[in-house]
């Protein structure tokens, strides 16, 4: 298990990380989502000793990461950190050779990556010469060559189409089950939702939410209800606590009390309804919650 506990870095006087502490467990898939400038990235730098932390303590299976351990681990950043007119397959076995490997053991992993990602024709071409999606796949390549027991990914899936977000995320719950531990960050919180057992919600450098996503669900204080119908909707508006979360001509979706009774929501529904749904938040909904509003700015690459 990777451990962050209490970590902080400060550049002057912004604070990108801020007392923060989480967990990534073997054999499963961590989400680390939070708004842009949130210090994800940073957070993933200090895992790889590229950003040394001011305060706070790093661990993996309970022991210090020294340079050995970290040999162990994979990582694909955001930016290309490939070499753009270099071979693929001589890309490869080079980063193999960086994370331990002898040159036999990188060759035969380099080969064996590349007929997995579909890229066994490409072995001689330059990177730059592929298309951006196979450029992920190479880059996801070098992050998995020397089988990692921890894989930390910062946005995968930016650029990807669905054919290729589909394989990405194929690959990832394979990485996970073979009994890696996997951390992503992402800013598309449907795919999270979608992958993740766990997820990490990050805010102005310090955890904010984090746990297994079902339970968090599960444990959320609201619910939603979702009508669509040609009756009446302002009906449902007198129960209990229930105010409007979006709304369109004929559907309603409400934000309810988890104590409300099913049962007298539909009673408030009646008989002329198309379609109805009661069910906890979503990932997105937790992670506004959590966050307290929405946000744009520039992307936290930099902190």
């Amino acid at each position: 298990m990777l451990e962050l506990r209490e970590v902080s870095k400060a550049y002057g006087e912004v604070r990108a990380l801020d007392g923060c502490s989480f967990e990534v467990t073997p054999g499963r898939l961590t989400g680390f989502v939070g708004p842009n400038g949130a210090g994800k990235t940073t957070a993933m730098r200090v895992v790889f000793g590229l950003v040394a932390p001011d305060e706070g303590t790093l661990a993996w299976q309970g022991a210090p990461v020294d340079v050995d351990v970290r040999r162990r681990f994979g990582y694909m950043p955001e930016e290309r950190g490939l070499y753009p007119r270099m071979r693929v397959r001589d890309q490869l076995v080079f980063f193999g050779r960086l994370s331990g490997l002898s040159p036999s053991a990188a060759g035969r992993a380099a080969d064996r990556w590349l007929g997995t990602m579909g890229l066994a024709d490409r072995a001689g071409s330059r990177l730059d010469d592929l298309s951006h999606g196979n450029q992920q796949r190479v880059q996801l390549a070098t992050a998995l060559l020397h089988e990692p027991d921890l894989v930390v990914l910062d946005e995968p899936f930016s650029g990807l189409d669905p054919l290729a977000m589909e394989s990405m995320s194929s690959m990832l719950r394979e990485v996970a089950g073979s009994g890696a531990a996997v951390l992503f960050s992402s800013h598309q919180l449907d795919l999270v939702e979608h992958l993740c057992e766990d997820v990490v919600v990050i805010d102005s450098g310090r955890v904010v939410l984090r746990g297994r996503l079902a339970e968090m669900r599960t444990a959320a204080p609201y619910r939603f209800v979702d009508v669509t119908t040609h009756g009446d909707l302002d009906r449902l508006l007198q129960l209990d606590g229930a105010s409007v979360a979006a709304r369109t001509e004929g559907q309603v979706r409400l934000r309810v009390p988890r104590g409300v009774d099913p049962a007298a929501v539909l009673q408030a529904i009646g008989s002329d309804v198309e379609r109805v749904s009661y069910e906890p938040p979503t990932l997105s909904e937790l992670f506004r919650a959590a966050v307290g509003h929405d946000r744009a700015g520039d992307d936290d690459a930099q902190t």
